[in-house]
């Protein structure tokens, strides 16, 4: 059975689907006014990798993930840029979905924007008006009241008058309590605004999620995600005005994935550690991205160094080697044979809270037994290779061809023979070369020529590229 870590009661918990066989699942996606980052990137591929997993389970999934197109950062970013928002927003959509199928995730099944939800909104403020939740300040802003909602606080563990004790920020006059939110801000000159029953404005964030997720997946649904950073306020604001507006249980599985850390320290720009999600993929393959992030626990911190994605890097390698030369598509039996015992063992550790790091282990324990059984059972190794490549498809890996994978420039500056680093794309050494110094090679071994052989196999090693010789041959891959 799936059990899943419930940051709503701190627990993990058996999953039980309100409708049997569908899960209705909702994630914060993100606000589009510059790239997409490394803590963007860890969202995109742990949801997606829950996804897929219910998915591989047999359950019916509509997932999710929602577009900020419209908040303070934008309309700030746009004024800056001289740019229209529309224009600003559009591009870094586009930019986002790029990052997103190059990092093998799947599109959500629905993409709503707070821009074309705006009546939604306006809705379920009227509905928290209505219903005691909301007041119009004294400014015209139309506020959240927190104290008048029973059990705020409940999903981030902090208590209210805590909270309010703990309120550094002064309080603004048209607020009745500092820990009260805004709803509906009130038009400002040359921002952007829509009609509302309490004049010209634009939404507040929290608000946007609550309307979008409710008409999406309905007033109670299964399962929502998000980064450990949203929990406190957002998630919490979303509880309070979502169930404030429909007298509902809004969410019955809470789920945040950890934070980003680079080189163990917080990622962010002011300690000149920021990087985005392009800038790594400037340097690593995308599916060694994938792969790093999957190889820690979703709701552990996630350390970004060079030394993590290098041995992220031969990790992967590893496991498209042991593919190499092996038949292994969905026509060879993947459930024969040993082949159970593997995916058994994959599931019950899926099965854990999606313990990636687990299931990957899985995977290297098959690909050893394939590279034991290839020189001598071809077809059992091929049996446990299909089994290797479905289980790495139900987490987004291993789905390229072999030799593609492992003859791929590395998206890492080539290194020069000199041990430096050259970043043009003529140092850049092309199959046909490299087949040609093999061949060479080959020659001269043949002669008996030692001293020839190492110099080449040498002088590829220097380019980043590793000959592994067999009975069969001598095959390459780069780095």
């Amino acid at each position: 059975m799936l059990k899943i870590y419930n940051s709503l009661t701190g627990r993990k918990e058996v999953f039980t689907p309100i409708e049997p066989g569908k899960v209705r699942l909702y994630v914060c996606g993100m606000t589009v006014y510059d790239y997409c980052h490394l803590g963007h990137a860890r969202v995109m591929v742990v949801f997606d990798m829950v996804v897929r997993y219910l998915r591989h389970l047999g359950y019916q999934v509509t997932y999710v993930r929602n577009i900020t197109d419209i908040d303070d950062k934008i309309i700030r970013r746009a004024n800056e840029n001289r740019e229209p928002i529309a224009a600003l927003t559009a591009r870094f959509i586009d930019a986002m979905h790029e990052d997103e199928r190059a990092l093998g995730v799947l599109p959500p099944d629905i993409e709503p924007r707070a821009t074309q939800s705006i009546d939604d909104m306006l809705a379920m403020i009227q509905s928290l008006v209505d219903r005691g939740y909301a007041y119009v300040g004294d400014n015209g802003d139309v506020f959240y009241a927190v104290s008048k909602f029973e059990g705020y606080g409940r999903l981030s563990g902090k208590n209210i008058e805590d909270l309010r004790a703990g309120e550094r920020v002064e309080v603004e006059e048209a607020k009745r309590d500092p820990l009260d939110f805004v709803l509906w801000k009130r038009a400002k000159p040359e921002e952007p605004a829509w009609d509302s029953p309490w004049g010209k404005g634009r939404p507040g964030w929290h608000i946007e999620c609550s309307a979008m997720s409710t008409r999406c997946l309905g007033h109670h649904f299964d399962i929502h995600g998000g980064g450990m950073d949203l929990q406190f306020p957002h998630h919490e604001n979303e509880i309070a005005q979502s169930e404030g507006a429909t007298g509902e249980e809004f969410v019955n599985v809470w789920m945040h994935n950890g934070f980003v850390r680079v080189n163990e320290e917080k990622m962010s720009k002011s300690l000149g550690n920021f990087f985005t999600v392009r800038e790594v993929l400037a340097r690593y393959r995308p599916e060694v991205v994938r792969f790093f992030i999957l190889n820690s626990h979703y709701r552990s911190p996630l350390n970004y160094s060079d030394e993590n994605l290098d041995e992220a890097t031969a990790a992967l390698t590893r496991l498209y080697t042991a593919l190499r030369g092996l038949r292994c598509e969905s026509t060879v039996s993947a459930g024969e044979n040993r082949g159970r015992e593997f995916r058994s063992r994959f599931e019950e550790s899926m099965n854990d809270d999606f313990n990636t790091p687990e299931a990957i282990a899985v995977l290297f324990d098959l690909a050893r037994e394939i590279n034991r059984a290839r020189n001598v059972h071809v077809d059992e190794a091929e049996s446990l290779a299909a089994v290797l490549k479905h289980l790495g498809g139900v987490l987004g890996l291993l789905q390229t061809d072999p030799e593609a994978f492992l003859k791929s420039e590395v998206g890492s500056p080539t290194r020069g023979t000199s041990g430096g680093v050259e970043s043009d794309a003529e140092f850049v050494w092309g199959d046909e070369l490299i087949e040609q110094k093999i061949q060479e090679r080959l020659e001269a071994r043949k002669n008996k020529d030692w001293a020839t052989a190492d110099r080449i196999r040498s002088e590829l090693k220097e380019q980043g590229i590793v000959l592994e010789d067999s009975s069969g041959g001598t095959t390459w891959r780069r780095m």
